[in-house]
């Protein structure tokens, strides 16, 4: 059977898929509607053996640890891997970066009244599995919806990419050798013409197609973080590559260093939905979809965006990539403890 579409002029398109759903009702029939996850305890929110597409999860949380969203962490498995496609704490799968809530309205995610919703389609041929972790000293109550469809089997498999999500972080510091000097205004220029120093968002192999991302940044120090352009090198192409961006907020459909600093933004493809000081100093993060110009991969694509022009700004740059891809995929690096996935201590939030 063949996908439906989200398209309204689709709506009235008759389907014989069976709307299904996993969720944390009380069995008892009682209003323990719930999950009560210990610490260190993983649930399965959802396993269904068929061929279906996941249409929607909504989720909300309570629990006292202050950095629950990211110490829960989300996993999700296609088609009977072992490996998870999806990795990724709670709160940065739905948008959410620092541990911190931000409210904003996007096309596939939104946060809003302690309310996390997710709309990116998710297609399995013969097997799907979602489970959460608590990596909290603290238990979780979980509730969530995950609303799918069924099918007697997925028409096209082999042509739908299985979706993928994968948190990542580093620590950087300013790169103080570039790759060369030039001169701009009869300035010494520091110059970027490999990327090697970048920072990567995503790396993928295979064939499939990379659907966006945000990504979260805390600076200890005053100054514009974001002349760093963007770089998607596509089927292993050399520098320079052909998606080469101009500068952070330019890749985020934003401009002029978000200088309208009085107030955060948000769209259905783009947004700066969180910060903490007007000075550039502490947290901030920022989306983009690409849901109608997906960039397109064969055998395989390396995102990197630099850190600060010619990667001359330190900071903490955590990121959430989404996509979508043929199995097996490139195995993920190593998930951090949950004491590495902590905020940093700058913009106000205290780590140590």
């Amino acid at each position: 059977m063949k996908m439906g579409s989200s398209s309204l002029r689709d709506l009235a398109r008759l389907s014989d898929a069976r709307s299904m759903r996993a969720s944390s009702w009380d069995r008892t029939g009682g209003n323990d509607d719930r999950l009560h996850i210990a610490p260190g305890a993983t649930a399965t929110l959802m396993e269904h053996e068929g061929a279906g597409c996941i249409t929607h999860i909504w989720t909300t949380i309570s629990c006292k640890d202050p950095f629950h969203f990211r110490k829960l962490v989300l996993r999700m498995y296609w088609d009977g891997s072992e490996t998870p496609s999806v990795e990724a704490p709670v709160g940065d799968f739905f948008g959410l970066g620092h541990s911190q809530r931000g409210y904003f309205t996007s096309l596939p995610l939104q946060f809003t009244d302690r309310a996390l919703n997710c709309w990116f389609p998710m297609p399995f041929a013969s097997n799907a599995r979602i489970t959460v972790t608590n990596e909290s000293e603290e238990p979780a109550i979980y509730y969530y919806y995950v609303d799918f469809e069924a099918y007697d089997r997925l028409d096209d498999a082999d042509q739908l990419g299985r979706f993928h999500c994968q948190w990542r972080r580093e620590i950087s510091t300013a790169v103080e050798e570039p790759d060369g000097w030039g001169s701009r205004a009869g300035q010494p220029e520091r110059l970027n013409v490999t990327g090697r120093h970048n920072y990567v968002v995503l790396e993928a192999e295979g064939r499939g197609h990379y659907v966006g991302c945000h990504i979260d940044v805390d600076l200890p120090t005053p100054g514009w973080w974001g002349e760093g352009d963007d770089m998607f090198f596509i089927d292993g192409e050399p520098w320079p590559p052909r998606l080469h961006g101009t500068g952070t907020e330019d890749y985020f459909c934003g401009a002029w260093n978000y200088n309208n600093l009085n107030r955060t933004f948000d769209t259905p493809y783009f947004g700066y939905h969180f910060k903490t000081n007007a000075d550039y100093t502490g947290k901030h993060s920022q989306y983009r979809f690409h849901v109608e110009d997906p960039i397109r991969f064969t055998s395989s694509l390396l995102f990197s965006i630099e850190h600060g022009h010619a990667n001359d700004k330190a900071g903490d740059w955590c990121s959430t990539a989404y996509w979508y891809q043929t199995l097996p995929h490139k195995p993920f690096p190593p998930f951090p403890a949950a004491e590495d996935r902590l905020p940093s201590r700058w913009g106000g939030i205290e780590r140590w």
